[in-house]
């Protein structure tokens, strides 16, 4: 049964990479056709760009792979991350989302079985995913992924943990609120703006899913993290020094590690600041 899920979790893997590369686009040409149309213009005639089509292609000579190539890891293996065509470099990320995914949903399967409990907790922890890897290629969180993600945090606490539904509505409201009030001390005390609005919504979709005792936490794991990355990479890439850094991967990391990790990770952090019992 786990060699099963793993084939489907490196599938879903694979779905991810569309997703992660695709979606952006979609946006950016659903924003110009708006913007066209607004303005009273004819849009530019483009081709067709969705989930499904076209066919996964090279990014260099844009050759459509063949199906074998499309294989989630043995692909990308047996070609040595190159174009079997024009032998050009094929990103590092697609082997590393699967993996990811992979790790993921095997991780919660074990803990949690073949339960529909696992399948959203699954679903969460891919959409994370996804947020966190087009925040970092894009400084874009997309609505149509965060606020069903949020959605999503509150219906599962009401349909499995009704007794919490309360902590989950707080949740939701104090992580919008504690992104929107920084944004604006911030702005306020720079000129600038530290965090973007996709960050409100996506802290406020895992106030949802992990309750409000879990904001805290979740803060103070994705802000050093933050912090020591963003350090390393400015001091041995000098090009990116001063350069703004996406903060949504991680507060997806953090989140995904409370949602693996359960209450007890709460219940530690709160023991070692000396707060137990919240």
């Amino acid at each position: 049964m786990l060699c099963v899920v793993a084939l489907l979790a490196l599938a879903l893997g694979s779905f991810l990479n569309v997703v992660i590369a695709r979606l952006p686009l979609m946006l950016s040409r659903q924003w110009t056709r708006e913007a066209h149309q607004t303005l009273s213009l004819t849009p530019p005639v483009q081709p067709a760009c969705n989930l499904l089509v076209p066919r996964s292609r090279c990014p260099g000579c844009e050759a459509p792979l063949a199906w074998h190539d499309n294989i989630p890891l043995l692909g990308y293996l047996k070609r040595r991350g190159r174009c079997a065509q024009c032998r050009c470099a094929i990103s590092v990320q697609y082997p590393l989302v699967e993996m990811a995914s992979l790790a993921l949903v095997l991780w919660i399967v074990w803990h949690h079985g073949m339960t529909l409990t696992a399948l959203t907790l699954i679903l969460a922890c891919l959409t994370l995913l996804a947020l966190a890897v087009i925040d970092w290629r894009t400084m874009l969180l997309p609505d149509v992924l965060t606020l069903p993600l949020l959605w999503g945090g509150l219906l599962y606490q009401l349909t499995n943990n009704a007794d919490r539904l309360a902590e989950s509505v707080v949740g939701a409201m104090a992580g919008y609120g504690i992104a929107w009030g920084f944004y604006w001390l911030f702005r306020l005390a720079t000129g600038k703006e530290g965090l973007g609005h996709g960050d409100f919504k996506l802290l406020a979709a895992l106030g949802a899913w992990c309750g409000w005792q879990a904001l805290p936490l979740i803060l103070v794991l994705s802000a050093t993290t933050g912090a020591v990355v963003g350090i390393v990479l400015q001091l041995l890439i000098p090009r990116l020094r001063g350069a703004p850094m996406p903060f949504g991967p991680f507060l997806s990391a953090a989140g995904m590690l409370i949602l693996l990790g359960g209450d007890s990770l709460v219940e530690l952090y709160y023991n070692i600041i000396g707060l137990s019992g919240i």
